[in-house]
Protein backbone atom coordinates (compact mmCIF):
# COMPACT_ATOMS: atom_id res chain seq x y z
CA UNK A 1 0.00 0.00 0.00
CA UNK A 2 1.14 3.42 -1.17
CA UNK A 3 1.68 6.15 1.67
CA UNK A 4 1.02 10.16 0.50
CA UNK A 5 4.65 10.46 1.10
CA UNK A 6 5.15 7.66 -1.45
CA UNK A 7 3.11 9.29 -4.37
CA UNK A 8 4.43 12.89 -3.67
CA UNK A 9 7.66 11.75 -4.83
CA UNK A 10 6.20 10.03 -8.00
CA UNK A 11 4.16 13.33 -9.00
CA UNK A 12 7.66 15.49 -7.81
CA UNK A 13 8.95 12.99 -10.85
CA UNK A 14 6.58 13.77 -13.53
CA UNK A 15 6.90 17.55 -13.21
CA UNK A 16 8.88 20.22 -11.03
CA UNK A 17 6.65 21.15 -7.99
CA UNK A 18 7.10 24.75 -5.97
CA UNK A 19 4.66 23.10 -3.43
CA UNK A 20 2.62 19.93 -3.67
CA UNK A 21 0.29 18.29 -1.19
CA UNK A 22 -0.82 14.77 -0.85
CA UNK A 23 -3.24 12.77 1.31
CA UNK A 24 -4.06 9.61 1.39
CA UNK A 25 -5.63 6.41 2.23
CA UNK A 26 -3.27 4.04 0.89
CA UNK A 27 -6.08 3.59 -2.13
CA UNK A 28 -7.52 6.96 -2.63
CA UNK A 29 -5.21 10.14 -3.08
CA UNK A 30 -6.14 13.46 -3.38
CA UNK A 31 -3.22 16.43 -4.39
CA UNK A 32 -2.57 19.95 -4.73
CA UNK A 33 0.08 20.35 -6.90
CA UNK A 34 1.80 24.00 -8.06
CA UNK A 35 4.14 23.79 -10.98
CA UNK A 36 5.80 26.08 -13.26
CA UNK A 37 5.04 23.38 -15.61
CA UNK A 38 1.27 24.63 -16.17
CA UNK A 39 2.18 27.79 -17.60
CA UNK A 40 0.16 28.63 -20.61
CA UNK A 41 -1.72 24.96 -20.08
CA UNK A 42 -5.55 24.68 -19.88
CA UNK A 43 -6.68 22.86 -16.42
CA UNK A 44 -7.43 19.37 -18.44
CA UNK A 45 -3.80 19.79 -20.05
CA UNK A 46 -2.86 20.32 -16.48
CA UNK A 47 -4.12 17.16 -14.98
CA UNK A 48 -2.92 14.52 -18.48
CA UNK A 49 0.85 15.81 -17.74
CA UNK A 50 0.51 14.43 -14.30
CA UNK A 51 -1.90 11.49 -15.30
CA UNK A 52 0.69 10.90 -18.16
CA UNK A 53 3.77 10.27 -16.24
CA UNK A 54 2.08 8.45 -13.74
CA UNK A 55 0.42 5.99 -16.26
CA UNK A 56 2.90 2.95 -15.74
CA UNK A 57 1.57 3.31 -12.17
CA UNK A 58 -2.23 4.09 -12.90
CA UNK A 59 -2.14 0.80 -15.18
CA UNK A 60 -0.61 -1.81 -13.26
CA UNK A 61 -2.98 -0.44 -9.63
CA UNK A 62 0.20 0.47 -8.14
CA UNK A 63 -1.41 3.42 -8.08
CA UNK A 64 -5.29 3.19 -7.32
CA UNK A 65 -6.73 6.91 -7.48
CA UNK A 66 -5.28 9.87 -7.84
CA UNK A 67 -8.00 12.99 -7.73
CA UNK A 68 -6.19 16.26 -8.78
CA UNK A 69 -7.88 18.93 -6.43
CA UNK A 70 -5.73 22.01 -7.47
CA UNK A 71 -2.94 22.21 -10.96
CA UNK A 72 -1.75 25.59 -10.17
CA UNK A 73 0.73 27.51 -11.56
CA UNK A 74 2.74 29.28 -9.33
CA UNK A 75 1.23 33.09 -9.41
CA UNK A 76 -2.54 31.18 -9.33
CA UNK A 77 -1.22 30.12 -6.71
CA UNK A 78 -0.17 32.76 -4.72
CA UNK A 79 -3.12 34.95 -5.76
CA UNK A 80 -5.38 32.53 -4.18
CA UNK A 81 -3.83 32.96 -1.10
CA UNK A 82 -4.10 36.60 -1.36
Amino acid sequence: MLTPEQVKAMIESVAKCEHIEVEGDGHHFFAVIVSSEFEDKARLARHRLIKDGLKAQLESNELHALSISVAATPAEWNAKAQ
